[in-house]
């Protein structure tokens, strides 16, 4: 569902989005999640006009909101005004999964609470666009402009970028779940080996050890792995079967 409020004015030329476009392809490349992120809203700021700052918001799966990689520390403020009031264009569009418009805030009804401090930080208008949607997690790109009256034609060229920004974010989500099951994996197998030579066991009844504690404690696999990795590594010992003591 988008939710776009556009009050006038001349939509963007087919020369101007496929520009901007080629402008967005150059500056997104492919990299970490964290870098990807950072980049999506430089660009942002780069190639969508009169976008002055730019974030993302992220919300968890325990419903947790989250502002990641702000183009100006001023930006934590006004995110977060949104978290707790829970109104305003990037708290709509992390939670709602809407493309939110607001052109004008200083005579937007939807969002009294939140425009009051938007405006004294010389915030005019606002946009928050849906940029993902994973199982884990949602986010939202948060544009801010100084100017009353922008973004006010922003429904095509938003979501030309939104579709671009997407393609580069779940390349780096990929890597950013590889990594992690590498790192899961190098955890579990440095837990067995702690497992195997504290109690003398097999590898296979030193897995069967930490899977039993895992589903007894109802804690997932890898976090018991790690607590006894961490534990030894607190106490001195190796973290390896055959290291020195």
């Amino acid at each position: 569902m988008t939710d776009m409020t556009r009050p006038g004015g001349q939509v963007p030329s087919t020369e101007t989005v496929l520009e901007s476009m080629d402008r967005l392809r150059r500056t997104l490349t492919p990299g970490a999640l964290d870098h990807t992120l950072r980049q999506v809203v430089q660009a942002a700021v780069e190639v969508l006009p009169q976008v002055d700052r730019a974030s993302i918001t992220v919300r968890h799966d325990d419903g947790r909101l989250e502002t990641a990689q702000p183009t100006d520390d001023a930006l934590l403020r006004l995110d977060g005004a949104q978290y707790d009031l829970h109104e305003g264009p990037c708290y709509e569009a992390a939670t709602d999964e809407v493309h939110v418009i607001a052109p004008d805030l200083a005579h937007d009804d939807r969002f009294p609470r939140y425009a009051a401090v938007a405006l004294e930080q010389g915030v005019r208008a606002q946009a928050g666009l849906r940029l993902f949607d994973t199982p884990r997690s949602q986010g939202a790109l948060n544009l801010y402009s100084r100017q009353a009256g922008a973004f006010a034609d922003l429904a095509d060229l938003g979501d030309l970028f939104v579709h671009q920004a997407g393609i580069a974010l779940a390349y780096a989500q990929e890597v950013e779940d590889l990594r992690k099951a590498l790192e899961t994996r190098r955890t579990i197998g440095q837990a067995i080996g702690i497992i195997m030579e504290r109690y003398e066991l097999t590898d296979e009844r030193a897995f069967a050890f930490l899977t039993r504690l895992s589903s007894h404690r109802n804690v997932k696999l890898r976090q018991v792995a790690l607590e006894v990795v961490e534990e030894t590594q607190a106490r001195g010992l190796p973290d390896r079967p055959g290291q020195p003591r």
